[in-house]
């Protein structure tokens, strides 16, 4: 399986890229990224791009992958909806649209988030938002899409959030998150199962293309990683 993945450098994405990287199945991964990831591997490729409204300039690197991991988000907190809106649906459905043209075959999957308003006429600025782009996707004519809504997301393997006040919550959360997803399993998940439910989902498709936290990490619990 080819992997095209957005999003690389951000926590959520970092752990995708993790689980891509170590999936025997998986034969390359393509990042398109505006800031080199650091990263050295084999299987890696990275395409730095600047204008994520635009990808006419790189597209014809973009074709032919098996499935796109976008992962690429930004926090609502303090953000007005204008540049909520630009930075979430705006640079998402600027790639979809480039993808569905290039690799029509390819299966999308869409990190979105727990509550998001498939009305898109809620009371919360980024659930409208968010319920406006998985709208927008779904009606792709991808070979498949479907949207990832995952509830809490603990950090795991090293792997860390751009933003300071969020890194000191997941710091505090992370000795209590066995506790907390034995209380509650239905809102609790780790960068490594929204990795590895990517990849099985990518493999084997679902029979719901909205999938919430506990259907995420099913998936997850599913997940076998081939022999090498």
């Amino acid at each position: 399986m080819k992997v095209l993945l957005f999003g690389a450098t951000g926590m959520v994405g970092q752990g995708v890229l993790r689980e891509c990287l170590l999936d025997p199945d998986v034969e390359s991964v393509l990042v398109v990224v505006r800031s080199a990831t650091g990263q050295k591997h084999e299987k890696l490729r990275e395409i730095l791009h600047e204008d994520f409204t635009n990808f006419s300039a790189i597209e014809g690197q973009l074709a032919g992958y098996d499935a796109c991991f976008f992962c690429l988000g930004v926090s609502a907190s303090g953000m007005k909806e204008a540049d909520y809106h630009h930075i979430t649906y705006d640079f998402t459905m600027a790639a979809a649209e480039t993808l569905v043209r290039v690799s029509p075959g390819m299966t999308f999957i869409y990190v979105s988030g727990g509550g998001t308003d498939s009305t898109e006429r809620g009371p919360w600025m980024w659930a409208r938002v968010k319920g406006k782009t998985e709208n927008a996707l779904l009606r792709l004519p991808f070979k498949a899409s479907y949207m990832f809504r995952p509830g809490y997301i603990q950090p795991r393997h090293g792997i860390v959030s751009k933003t300071r006040l969020y890194r000191i919550g997941y710091a505090i959360m992370g000795p209590l998150f066995p506790v907390w997803r034995r209380i509650a399993p239905k809102y609790m998940i780790t960068t490594e199962d929204v990795g590895r439910a990517m990849l099985q989902v990518a493999r084997h498709g679902a029979d719901r293309r909205v999938l919430e936290n506990h259907e995420l990490g099913a998936f997850s619990q599913a997940y076998s990683r081939p022999a090498s």
